[in-house]
């Protein structure tokens, strides 16, 4: 879990360089996708896990475009304006947004009781970080904005997958997804491909972007759910901003204010309330919903 937490959180600082050298943020996503596809693809056609989706493949276009193709490129777009760590912590508030979806779309997921004031905490730190650390300027304001947006498509995503692909294998949706965004995307990064050879550092941060945080983590998740249960599995979740905090401090130089300290605490803060329906320390009244029959899906894949 450690290892999944390390690898979620260094996505941001691996975006980060390869913006800084000039990457087109299309091809960074294109780059990422193909990557983590080519880990993934064998994998689910060994474990046949593919033939699951047959005749499923509109449902598999929707959550590649919204849970994986859109939120990359805003991740992406949004960290030519923000600090990396600073993008780390908006994506943990895709809990908040599902929370506020389910009031909607999925009474199961309805945040009742104490969850919903998880909600409200969660969305005071989001509003602590664009009003101390986002103030004044309008790029990164923009940049923020976009980065919250793709918080909204991981929490959309995560709900559709749980009424549309009951009983699908996990690995199977994952690398299908990856497969389907690569093919997407493939026509315009065409047109963004470097005008030259990218450096050593951009290069190696695109392979450990696509092949490790992508491939190679989505994998690790997989196989946590199958050996500890999805619930604990999930708690990565919580520990992959921490480590984007980190890595932009002190890889990046990034600065650490106040703000984000306090907007990050209470956002993961108001995430767990929020999904676990308790403070931390308190017995679990009911298990939480499950997304589906042999399917679990990460709340914010990164």
């Amino acid at each position: 879990m450690g290892l999944l937490a390390a690898l979620w959180g260094a996505s941001y600082l691996f975006i980060k360089v390869a913006l800084d050298d000039g990457v087109a943020p299309v091809f960074i996503v294109f780059a990422r996708l193909a990557l983590g596809a080519l880990v993934l693809v064998p994998i689910a056609i060994g474990q046949r896990a593919l033939g699951a989706l047959r005749g499923r493949w509109d449902a598999i276009l929707f959550i590649s475009l919204v849970q994986v193709v859109v939120p990359f490129l805003l991740i992406t777009y949004g960290e030519r304006h923000i600090p990396s760590s600073l993008a780390g912590i908006l994506v943990a508030s895709a809990p908040i947004f599902t929370a506020l979806l389910a009031v909607r779309y999925d009474d199961d997921e309805r945040p009742r009781g104490i969850a919903a004031a998880g909600v409200v905490m969660g969305i005071i730190g989001v509003v602590l970080l664009f009003g101390i650390d986002l103030r004044g300027d309008a790029a990164a304001l923009a940049g923020g904005l976009m980065v919250l947006l793709a918080s909204v498509g991981y929490a959309i995503g995560g709900l559709y997958l749980k009424h549309r692909l009951r009983g699908v294998p996990a690995v199977g949706i994952a690398a299908s997804t990856l497969l389907a965004g690569t093919l997407v995307l493939a026509p315009a990064a065409l047109f963004a491909l470097p005008s030259a050879v990218p450096s050593t550092a951009a290069t190696a941060s695109l392979l450990v972007l696509g092949a490790g945080g992508t491939g190679i983590a989505f994998l690790i998740f997989y196989t946590l759910i199958a050996e500890i249960g999805p619930s604990r599995a999930s708690l990565v979740t919580y520990l992959a901003p921490a480590f984007a905090v980190v890595y932009g401090v002190w890889l990046l130089s990034e600065p650490l204010t106040a703000g984000a300290v306090l907007g990050l605490l209470l956002i993961l803060a108001g995430s767990w309330v929020a999904m676990e329906g308790r403070l931390p320390g308190q017995a679990k009244a009911a298990a939480a919903a499950p997304l589906g029959a042999g399917l679990e899906s990460p709340r914010a894949p990164s």
